[in-house]
């Protein structure tokens, strides 16, 4: 009589351990172009995310393109056909950073924080401010 109630716990048991490990994500999905960054400025938004992981390190300072040195990164980007303002998801700088390219910028890979702000700045017109 016992064995019916044990029957019915263990296919309780057993459903919901299926359940429960069928419930898995195989990737990240990071949706930065949704992300509300506010009003981005070339100078205090860009500039610093450029300092910080690309020109300082030796890599954009001069020897590979694009120069993204402080002074040098704005023409450098919108003279090196970097920038899409029809199209800024599909922009060179932000599909590099991205990481759809060749090699994620920077090295370290993908910054979902810089890419929003990046992505931001093209959008609101890839101004010069």
């Amino acid at each position: 009589m016992k064995t019916p109630g044990l029957f019915f716990k263990s296919l309780v048991i057993l459903l919901l351990s299926l359940s429960m490990s069928s419930c898995y994500y195989d990737e990240t999905v990071l949706i930065e172009e949704s992300e509300d960054v506010g009003d981005i400025s070339f100078s205090n938004d860009i500039i610093p995310i450029f300092n910080q992981s690309c020109s300082t390190t030796g890599c954009h300072s001069g020897s590979v393109s694009p120069d993204l040195r402080a002074d040098k990164a704005y023409s450098a980007l919108t003279n090196g056909n970097y920038i899409n303002a029809a199209d800024p998801a599909n922009s060179e700088l932000y599909l590099w950073m991205k990481g759809s390219k060749n090699l994620p910028m920077p090295l370290t890979g993908p910054n979902a924080a810089y890419n929003a702000k990046v992505l931001a700045w093209i959008k609101q017109g890839a101004l010069n401010n």
